[in-house]
Order: C-alpha cells, then sequence, then structure tokens
C-alpha cells in the first residue's frame, strides 16, 4: 500500500468511527425508542463500511461483499422486528419514552 492510500484508509477509518461513535451516543443517550432504532442503524453502517474497507485493504472484496450482502439482510429482518415492537409499545403507551416503560407491571 502506497502513501496515498495509506492517507485515504485513515480518511474512511475516522469517518467509520465517527458514524460507530454517533450512533452509540444514540443509544446510550437517548430515550426515544425511534432514535435508538436510528443509532442501531448507524452502528450496524459503521460495520458494514468497516467490513467493506477491510476487504479492499487485504484484497478479498468478494468475500467483504458477501459478508456485507449477508449483514444487510439480518439488517433489515431486525429493523422491521424492531420497528414493530415499537409500534405496538406505541400503541400500548401512547408514549416511546424508555423511562416510562419501567414503570410497567406485569
Amino acid at each position: 500500500m502506497n502513501l496515498a492510500g495509506a492517507q485515504t484508509f485513515w480518511y474512511f477509518y475516522i469517518a467509520i468511527m465517527l458514524l460507530f461513535v454517533m450512533g452509540a451516543y444514540y443509544i446510550i443517550a437517548s430515550f426515544n425508542l425511534i432514535r435508538v432504532l436510528i443509532g442501531l442503524e448507524l452502528l450496524i453502517k459503521a460495520v458494514t463500511l468497516l467490513s467493506i474497507l477491510t476487504g479492499y485493504l487485504t484484497h478479498n472484496e468478494g468475500l467483504a461483499q458477501a459478508l456485507v450482502i449477508t449483514l444487510i439482510v439480518i439488517e433489515v429482518v431486525i429493523m422491521v422486528v424492531a420497528g414493530g415492537i415499537v409500534v405496538c409499545i406505541y400503541r400500548n403507551n401512547k408514549s416511546l419514552d424508555t423511562r416510562k416503560l419501567k414503570e410497567l407491571k406485569g
């Protein structure tokens, strides 16, 4: 890898880490379930981009693409199920605040 390739790697790596930190912040600091789902989505996108970058750097683009496609399919299933759970929570509680979910009994 030449100097320009190493410099490009660090730019992408920094962008991926910023995306990861933003996703983790959304999950940790937010009390809204929709924002938590958005944070989870950002985390998964950061892992996807990191997988693509790793495949490019190791010259295993085919393997990286297969892993990313599998990750995208799993991500869609997780987001649909989580979205359904959030809709059911909103219908029952009329709120998406996680602090109010702690008050539930039963």
